[in-house]
């Protein structure tokens, strides 16, 4: 799903790495920022966070011994720093804790594996209105319960896959904007380590218990959150989120979404692409979709990838959410079991986002096996259209009637189902055989559709 897709390189092992050792240099800088690290350690933590200093193989390994990676990353880019700038080394990581960074990278591998989404979301939505526009009038047979059912339009249809999708982008959109926040917490939430360290270097003038006129402790964490939210692009935080994963919950549910919408198209063309059906096929592309053993079959895999991923990424951020239950200060497992979950929703997603693209683009809308397909039933999918326009001849339940009678009639014997009608005598002298013949078209009954489809493109 994600193989050779733009995602697969935003939350690979690397990319982990990048986003961990890109927080613990905002940090630096952040700190540099309010004096109590100073700018030219700040400088040479940001230049040696680079994720090809270090062995990320050996920082994998080392993580089992600690149950998290961060351990390992400070001790190793402490020693990158040492050899660069000496003086600088004693800065790294100060006052901090594991659970922020990791939690702070994860919201960058987040935020940057979103805008990836977000743009593959958008590519395709603008398609999906190019079809919508151009089939604006083209009429095929709506489904309901597997079974055809009143006449619809292939813009309509395209016009709601559309709408899907560009829910999940203002869904995701919300999270990227204002719910992937820095985390800042310290030891056990108190932020104490990084108040001692401030403490030392000086950054207090007034007593810590704070008095309103003194920069006082809370002044300090209000200021360091805001620099650190800064310096990462990421939302600051009104409390630390080390038991609260809301941020997590919030994510995994926008990630479902996005990977039902996707979905959603995916079912659809399946079902329209069927042998028997025959109303849309997928992008030709030569080599693909073949059989091992079938020599005439061209799958449909595009859909097949898009549903997969569906049909995982609900199941996956159902485990995100249930992180939500985090005991104490910082969980002993739940915390720990979020981060393939993550990765998972992310790599899935992405991936099915990307594929919508080459569907939605290269989608062949067959219009004439459309219009064959509402050919099929003789009529008969205009019967509520039927029993509407013959209530005032004849009363509402007699017009039931006689049209149950007649369809019933003709889904037996294939005769035109607006001649059995012209040949009932309730209806003689009242209804011309060829206005029921106009009244039986499928084509003529596509309700509201065409307005549908220009109010949803308006928007």
């Amino acid at each position: 799903m994600r193989a050779g897709t733009p995602v697969e390189a935003v939350v690979c092992d690397t990319a982990w790495l990048q986003a961990l050792l890109d927080a613990e240099a905002a940090l630096a800088r952040a700190q540099a920022r309010l004096g109590v690290v100073p700018a030219a350690a700040a400088q040479a933590i940001t230049t040696a966070a680079r994720a090809e200093r270090l062995d990320l193989r050996q920082l994998a390994v080392a993580s089992r011994e600690t149950a998290n990676p961060v351990v390992g990353l400070v001790r190793a880019l402490t020693e990158v720093v040492a050899r660069d700038a000496p003086a600088a080394a004693e800065y790294v990581h100060r006052g901090s804790t594991s659970q922020d960074i990791l939690d702070t990278g994860a919201m960058l591998v987040a935020a940057r594996a979103l805008r990836v989404v977000r743009a593959d979301l958008g590519r395709s939505a603008a398609a999906l209105a190019t079809l919508a526009r151009d089939h604006r009038d083209t009429p095929m047979a709506g489904r309901t319960l597997a079974l055809q059912a009143v006449p619809t339009t292939f813009g309509l249809k395209a016009a709601g896959w559309r709408k899907l999708l560009l829910d999940a982008d203002r869904r995701l959109a919300r999270v990227l904007d204002e719910g992937l926040p820095v985390s800042l917490g310290g030891a056990a939430g108190t932020l104490s380590g990084y108040l001692e360290y401030a403490g030392v270097d000086g950054f207090f003038d007034a007593p810590r218990t704070g008095d309103g006129t003194g920069r006082a402790p809370g002044r300090y964490v209000d200021a360091l959150v805001r620099a650190f939210a800064d310096e990462t692009g990421l939302a600051p935080s009104d409390l630390p989120w080390h038991a609260l994963r809301t941020p997590l919950a919030d994510l995994a549910g926008a990630l479902a979404l996005t990977a039902g919408a996707l979905g959603k198209i995916a079912v659809d063309v399946q079902s329209l692409t069927r042998t028997e059906v025959g109303e849309v096929t997928e992008p030709a592309v030569e080599g693909r979709g073949g059989s091992s053993a079938m020599p005439h079959k061209r799958n449909p895999v595009l859909a097949t990838l898009i549903r997969s991923a569906a049909h995982q990424v609900p199941v996956i951020a159902a485990g995100l959410t249930q992180c939500l239950l985090a005991e104490d200060e910082r969980s002993a497992g739940a915390w720990h079991a979020e981060w393939q979950l993550l990765r998972e929703c992310l790599r899935l997603t992405g991936g099915a986002a990307h594929t919508a693209v080459e569907l939605t683009t290269g989608l062949v809308v067959r219009p004439e096996r459309m219009r064959e397909n509402l050919g099929l039933l003789g009529g008969l999918l205009v019967s509520e259209r039927l029993v509407a326009r013959l209530a005032p001849v004849v009363g509402k339940a007699a017009a039931r009637d006689l049209v149950g009678t007649a369809t019933a009639r003709a889904a037996a014997s294939g005769l035109p189902l607006h001649e059995l009608l012209a040949a009932d005598p309730r209806l003689a002298g009242a209804v011309g055989e060829k206005d029921l013949a106009a009244l039986c078209d499928p084509a003529d009954y596509t309700g509201a559709a065409a307005a549908l489809v220009d109010r949803a493109l308006s928007r």
